[in-house]
């Protein structure tokens, strides 16, 4: 049964060839791999020191411990703690477009392997898994929600407790990738409610995103859940954009 299979799984490489999931060049017949080494070579995970509460690197004390950056210092956010799995840069950036724009899923498995890799030990006692949610116009073009999709990518296992309609997007908002500063936080005003068959008194609720720019969409969905009476909100997005001047 072995040997048939091994055919099997040979003939399909021969008749689709495995590809890198990132840029596409063609991988050897029969590889695992699921990215190419190149684009493997690019993807930098994110290592302390960080922020203890944002997650952001601070390159400016290496081998030391994190400690408070500016912004979470003066205004501390809704949320307890956020933590990225690696750095918005390339090869990651045309994982995340491939998923969240083309609706790609074949894009999974390299996804997958990243989550592998990562230490999410700081959300293990999380009672909840909630996705930031799309507005039901914007998930109906698309056809699946980014965020969800990583959400069972990083918990595999914990099914039972994602809760992809824990929250809801009553607002179809402009993309925050066209606003900057001010202008974030007026766009998501008012932009998200609870799900009233969801009540998280007193839990721990994972948050899942795809990229964290400034934070400005998990701390609007971190207000929600706060005021809801969750006990804590602890944030895991994939990737982290670089953001000249640090803070959120």
């Amino acid at each position: 049964m072995k040997v048939l299979a091994k055919m099997k799984m040979g003939c399909m490489d021969l008749l689709f060839p495995p590809v890198c999931g990132s840029c596409g060049v063609r991988l050897a017949v029969g590889s695992p791999a699921k990215l190419c080494p190149d684009c493997t070579s690019n993807i930098r995970f994110l290592r302390e020191p960080l922020c203890p509460i944002c997650g952001m690197e601070q390159l400016d004390r290496p081998g030391g411990h994190g400690h408070l950056c500016g912004a979470c210092l003066t205004t501390p956010p809704s949320y307890d703690l956020a933590r990225s799995l690696v750095r918005y840069e390339t090869a990651v950036r045309q994982l995340v477009h491939k998923l969240k724009f083309g609706g790609d899923t074949s894009v999974a498995g390299a996804l997958a392997d990243l989550a592998l890799r990562a230490d999410l030990s700081l959300f293990a006692d999380c009672h909840v898994i909630v996705p930031v949610p799309l507005h039901r116009l914007r998930l109906r073009g698309r056809g699946l929600n980014q965020a969800a999709v990583l959400a069972r990518l990083f918990f595999a296992g914990r099914e039972r407790t994602i809760l992809p309609d824990g929250l809801i997007r009553v607002r179809n908002t402009v993309a925050q990738t066209e606003l900057r500063g001010i202008d974030r936080r007026k766009n998501l005003k008012n932009a998200f409610r609870l799900n009233r068959s969801f009540q998280p008194d007193r839990s721990i609720v994972c948050l899942v995103d795809d990229v964290f720019t400034t934070g400005t969409t998990v701390e609007a969905c971190s207000r929600v859940l706060k005021n809801h009476g969750a006990r804590e909100v602890r944030v895991i997005t994939l990737a982290r954009a670089s953001m000249t001047g640090g803070g959120r």
